[in-house]
Parts: C-alpha cells; structure tokens; sequence
C-alpha cells in the first residue's frame, strides 16, 4: 500500500512540477499581452477543460508534459507582412513554410499585435526562460523546507522509532511481509515503539549509543537480555536473536551475515542554516548539469539494460515512471517518517533540478531554442546600431524547425527506451 501511496504521490508531484513551469511561462507571456489561447498538463486527448477568459486550461490524456500555446511563436519570413508567405525554395523550405503557415493561420487581425515574436527579445527571454526558473524556485523551496525545518540526521537515540514486523533478506526493495516471513525476534519478543533500551546483556547504555548496541547486537546469538524503558518503568525483554543477511555497519553497499533483532532508532535532526541550502543546491545543480551533458554516453548502457539483459545503472537517468517508483520506493523503506519525507521530497526537487537545466539547453524545442534566437536578435540588433546599419529584423527561427523536428523524435525515443527500462528493468534504491 505504502509503494502504491508513495508512486502515485511522486507522480502527482511531476505533474503539478510541470504545471508550474508552465505557469511561468503563461503568467510572463500575459504579463507581456502576449495571446494564450492554451493551457494543459499532458499530451493527446483532453479529458477535461475549463475556459478563463481567452485561455482553455485543461488535462490531458497521456500525463508525461505540458504546454502552453502562445500565438505568433514563428516571425513572418523576410520582406513578407505578419500573415505573409514566402515563396523561395530550398531542401527544408515546404516544411518551414508549412510551420510559418500554421502559426500565422491561428492569428486573427485583432490580435496581430499580440503574437510572441513581435516582442523585444528581452520580453521573449523571460517568458521562455519564466518556465525553468519557476522549477528551480520550487527545488529552492523544497531543499529550505526539507534542511531548515526537517534538517539532516546527526546522530541514533537508543529509543525504538519502529519494530520490524518480520525477517526479509537484506536485498529486498520493500519491507512487506511475505506471507511465509517470520516474525523478528524483537517483534516476537513485545518490544514496543517507544521502547528505550537500557542495557543489552548487562551493559548499559546511554541514551546515544545505539552505533555501540547495534554493534553489540550483531556479535551476540541466541537469548540475549534487554533491559527497556517503558512508561516510566523498567521491563526486561528476552528475545532470541536469529542469524540473517544484514548491510555491513562500515560499508553500507557490502553484505554480510550477523544476528538481527529487528528495531529502528530514533535518529535526531538538525535543521540547516540558509548557507547549507545555497551549498545544496549548487552541488546539485553542478553534479545535475555533469549527468545532462553525458546523457548521449549513457545510450549504450541503457540500451544494454533493455535489450541485452545488462545491470541497470543506478546512476544512470530515469524516466517519469522510474522516478515514480523509487517515490513508492521511499514510502516502503523501513526508516524514521522524517528520514522519509526528506528522501522523497529531495528526491523531487532534483527532477526541478534536472528540468530547470534540461530546458535550458540552447535547442529546438526545449525553452533554450527560443532565448537563444532571442538572445542573438538582440545582439544583431545592438552591433547593427552601432555600425549605423538598419535593423537586421526577427531572427527567422522558422528555419530551425527541422532541427525541432530531429530533436523532438530523438526526444521520443529516449523517453521511449527510458520508459520501458523501467518497466522492465528499474533502477531501485537497495541494491539488487
């Protein structure tokens, strides 16, 4: 039930991040008296819509995006009015003047002063650029909230936060029983959360050594003595420690075997000043922007992973639906609820993160095609001034729809690989 919970929550959490970069761009183009006439999370048919004013707002059938339609995205061609066409020719020109077409067709006469080109660049650049900042004020708001109010654990208590319900092997991905499962000893035993342990076979312990009973607890077997502390008074419990597969103390990846009890300490937390946030976020932003560069090197070992049966790299990229399971993922890991939702909302905002770069990058037809072109009018513009020549007009971002047009399908057939590598072959947070 808690993946379930945890997958759909995550999910949920994707849409409304990509609805919020839509929103920047919607309430910047606005801002501008740009025109537009949509607004949707997802792609396909619309299964529900409600009219604003000028702009339907809606959802969509297949939930892995979104947009807004802003009208006069692509400038007239050289020498032509705002609804002209141009009639040279070229390899690519019947497809640019098919995209120049459909832009102008969906401009009415009144609304010719409203379309996105007719803007300064420096407006087109904020309204584009309005998207992935919004995604990045949203991961800076998820990182202050999760290291400022939640912080990061500094230390164990002896006190019990949770008693593992039943054994299961050090490798699983989720801590529901098996139905053949046996009970761990602690839950057999009746230790409760709450519980402070006391002493553990004679010795006693303070209340913040739990690295030391862990410790003691994995060398001792059979029935061992436990002194807690419950309700004010003390009860000696009298479990009897089985031998299991456990995560090494000292390497954490490393398997080996010592006895298990089955308790989870309370771990304490310390919020975070405002300088450990902007640390954060820039490592993060740093290691993201590495992992989006050697995207194209990770093509073979996802391919790999998908084709030929290979390991998946768990720190190679995922997918809307991976990302979502390792958000079901979380929510089922035997851990402290603030450990929890730490993990999960951290884990959230690195996909604003990821977003907020991705988009940036400078083409067709991500964010960055548009400041890009808008970036160079302005340049071209300012040199031509300088140089007493005429205004050199709209960079014609028409000609690069065939750029558009190879990237968008390189687009759908990583997110296609992608998708199916995580149906079949998911990267997981516990090593398989």
């Amino acid at each position: 039930m808690m993946t379930v919970l945890g997958i759909v929550l995550f999910f949920v959490g994707i849409l409304l991040s990509v609805a919020w970069h839509e929103l920047g761009h919607l309430v910047a183009a606005k801002k501008f008296g740009i025109k537009v006439p949509e607004f949707f999370v997802g792609f396909g048919r619309t299964i529900w819509s409600v009219r604003r004013g000028e702009t339907e707002y809606g959802i969509k059938l297949v939930p892995l995006g979104g947009y807004i339609r802003m009208i006069g995205m692509i400038p007239p061609a050289k020498g032509e009015g705002v609804l002209g066409r141009t009639k040279r020719t070229g390899p690519f020109q019947s497809l640019i003047d098919d995209v120049r077409s459909q832009s102008a067709a969906e401009v009415r006469p009144e609304d010719a002063d409203r379309q996105f080109w007719t803007r300064a660049p420096w407006k087109r650049v904020v309204v584009m650029f309005a998207g992935p900042f919004m995604n990045l004020v949203l991961a800076v708001a998820i990182f202050t909230f999760s290291l400022m109010v939640i912080g990061l654990p500094t230390g164990t208590s002896t006190t019990v936060s949770a008693v593992s319900k039943c054994v299961v092997p050090a490798t699983a991905t989720t801590s529901e029983c098996p139905p053949d499962a046996p009970l761990t000893p602690a839950a057999a035993a009746g230790f409760q959360a709450g519980d402070r342990i006391v002493a553990f076979q004679g010795r006693t312990y303070a209340p913040d050594e739990w690295s030391q009973l862990q410790r003691d607890i994995r060398t001792a077997s059979g029935e061992v003595s436990v002194v807690v502390e419950r309700d004010g008074r003390q009860i000696e419990l009298r479990p009897t420690l089985i031998t299991t597969e456990l995560p090494d103390l000292d390497d954490p990846e490393k398997i080996v075997e010592g006895s298990f009890l089955g308790l989870s300490p309370v771990t304490f937390y310390e919020p975070q000043s405002f300088g450990a946030v902007v640390d954060e976020i820039g490592g993060v932003l740093a290691r993201t922007g590495e992992a989006i560069v050697g995207l194209p090197q990770r093509v073979p070992g996802l391919f790999g992973a998908v084709f030929l049966g290979e390991e998946r790299d768990r720190e190679g990229p995922v997918g809307v639906v991976g990302a979502s399971r390792l958000g079901g993922e979380i929510l089922d890991m035997d851990l402290p609820v603030k450990a929890e939702i730490s993990i999960f909302l951290r884990l959230l905002a690195l996909v604003n993160i990821s977003l907020f770069l991705f988009n940036l990058l400078p083409i067709p037809p991500l964010d960055g095609g548009q400041i890009f072109p808008a970036l160079w009018e302005a340049a071209r513009r300012r040199i031509a001034k300088l140089r007493g020549k005429p205004d050199p007009g709209p960079v014609d971002v028409a000609k690069l729809m065939p750029v558009s047009y190879v990237v968008a399908l390189i687009f759908v057939a990583w997110s296609g690989l992608l998708f199916v590598a995580d149906i079949i072959n998911p990267v997981t947070l516990v090593q398989q």
